[in-house]
């Protein structure tokens, strides 16, 4: 029996724009201390708007949000990310103007003082290329760069869970393979439990503990990833070619 604590809890969780469009419909999803999770789907399938609601960028229509026991659902995203939260938007969303120093302590704001500096360090042996692109505005970065950039703007927050929605996105291969690393690095020497959303079945699949299937808006399939691999259905939907 696994007696691992379940960090993040979704129950029942209904979104809805407009009062018409249907993004989610009775999702239930449950994420452990120290997994992986991939959220799988095609363009469409609510895998965005389930991270927004998560983060309390999106308001659920009905169902409800845990934190370690505690329901976050009504929130306000400050306060989800000051309990633990924190969300690496798809498309980045670094502010191209600032600094890789500004960027990254925009996601400081929540943090200790005293443990910015430890926080830096702690990115810095992560992402060195970040230490040397210190005073660089982040619009130069490369794609690679700037997913980087993104993801460590979320760690110095200390958060317990990172949200991460389409980090592949508009990458090289052998660059998603770098960040995907990294991702599985920060996971297991960090202690951070991690959800992902990915597009790319296979990537996600191979990177992360469990999976879960979204098919409009529903919950389609769950198992461990392994499993799901192998799966005639999904390889059929999600892994041909």
């Amino acid at each position: 029996m696994d007696n691992t604590p379940t960090l993040l809890q979704i129950q029942d969780l209904d979104v809805v724009y407009n009062k018409v469009i249907i993004a989610l419909s009775a999702v239930s999803i449950d994420v452990k201390q120290g997994e992986i999770v991939a959220v799988l789907g095609a363009n469409g399938a609510g895998k965005t708007s389930l991270l927004k609601t998560i983060s309390g960028l999106v308001r659920p229509s009905g169902g409800k949000i845990f934190l370690e026991g505690r329901e976050i659902t009504r929130e306000k995203p400050n306060n989800i990310l000051r309990g633990g939260i924190a969300h690496v938007p798809e498309g980045r969303m670094i502010v191209p103007h600032f600094s890789v120093r500004e960027n990254l302590m925009i996601g400081a704001h929540t943090a200790d003082k005293k443990t910015i500096q430890k926080n830096l360090d702690q990115i810095f042996a992560l992402f060195p290329i970040l230490r040397d692109r210190y005073s660089q505005t982040g619009g130069t970065l490369s794609g690679g760069e700037q997913q980087m950039l993104a993801i460590g703007r979320a760690l110095m927050s200390n958060p317990q869970i990172l949200l991460l929605d389409e980090p592949s996105l508009g990458l090289a291969p052998v660059v998603t393979d770098a960040v995907m690393e990294l991702i599985r690095t920060i996971n297991r020497e960090q202690g951070i439990t991690i959800m992902l959303v990915e597009q790319n079945a296979f990537i996600a699949l191979e990177t992360s503990d469990r999976a879960y299937v979204l098919e409009n808006g529903r919950v389609a399939m769950s198992g461990k990833s392994a499993e799901l691999m192998n799966n005639d259905e999904l390889k059929t939907k999600y892994l041909a070619g």
